[in-house]
């Protein structure tokens, strides 16, 4: 059994379509079936379920793939490992996060420290996130806290939820309002599976209400030239605020309308000195908010 192999299955158990796999891998459709077909030979059982290009793990597969997976990122770990001890060439640092406000003055503050480091960030979705995280895909993620025994969750900032008002509106002249107030108002936020909208959700419904939304999007940016122009209320973090003419904000008196921004990594992962950096600048960071 070679490395390619079960570099090659993992791609393909991903994927579950043989060109698209053998593109993403750099590699012709007839190569990476051979090598496959090598694989299933050294084990002596099929792996996939075949229909035309489309593959199917079937359960000799489904049992093989976390064996292969965990083989590969002990691998890297290793290599990791070995690469910074030598004081060889860093590897680049993979980050992660579900809003990209904040990047750009922890990333400005890493180069100042570590700009011999490339690194690359992209926005993806809390489970994006949580699998290639266990998968050793990327090295930090930047999130509302996750739920899974094998990621180390460091909380970095809690941060208040407030309520954006146009000035126009009664409740722009309180100091602080409750959710319950909020019903029937119309509001302008992040779509459904974003972790504001979804403590929101939960904490109306203990209220025996459902907020009702005129615009929802997927970015905190664009919300208050909403309420600016009277479109409807957004409940934001505290330290998305931005000073307007025609906003206020409001402090809502639930406790739990927080926001938890946490520092996520795989507990398995080797933990570089560019990581370990980048950990000491983001809680630095937050420490200043």
């Amino acid at each position: 059994m070679e490395l390619l192999q079960l570099q090659y299955f993992l791609e393909v158990a991903r994927r579950e379509h043989m060109t698209e796999a053998a593109q993403s891998l750099h590699v012709t459709q007839s190569s990476l079936s051979k090598t496959i077909q090598r694989l299933e030979e050294d084990l002596d059982v099929q792996l996939f379920d075949r229909t035309n290009r489309r593959l199917r793990l079937n359960e000799f597969g489904r049992l093989f793939l976390p064996r292969a997976e965990s083989v590969l990122f002990e691998l890297e770990q290793g290599r990791r490992e070995l690469r910074d001890l030598a004081g060889g060439k860093p590897h680049m640092l993979k980050l992660a996060v579900t809003a990209a406000s904040v990047l750009p003055p922890i990333l400005s503050e890493f180069r100042k420290r570590m700009p011999e480091v490339q690194f690359h960030a992209e926005r993806l979705t809390k489970t994006e996130m949580m699998e290639r995280l266990l998968r050793g895909e990327i090295d930090y993620a930047l999130s509302s806290p996750f739920a899974e025994e094998r990621l180390v969750c460091q909380v970095v900032h809690v941060d208040p939820i407030v309520a954006a008002i146009p000035d126009s509106h009664p409740l722009a002249s309180r100091e602080s309002i409750s959710l319950r107030e909020l019903r029937g108002e119309r509001l302008v936020g992040a779509k459904k599976g974003y972790g504001i909208r979804d403590l929101v959700e939960r904490v109306a419904e203990a209220y025996d209400f459902m907020p009702s939304y005129v615009y929802e999007g997927d970015e905190l940016s664009r919300l208050i030239p909403l309420v600016e122009a009277d479109v409807g209320i957004a409940l934001i973090p505290a330290t998305a605020r931005e000073e307007r003419k025609g906003v206020h904000y409001v402090s809502l008196e639930e406790p739990e309308l927080v926001r938890k921004i946490a520092l996520i990594r795989n507990e398995n992962h080797y933990f570089s000195r560019s990581e370990e950096t980048f950990r000491d600048v983001v809680v630095e960071y937050f420490a200043g908010k």
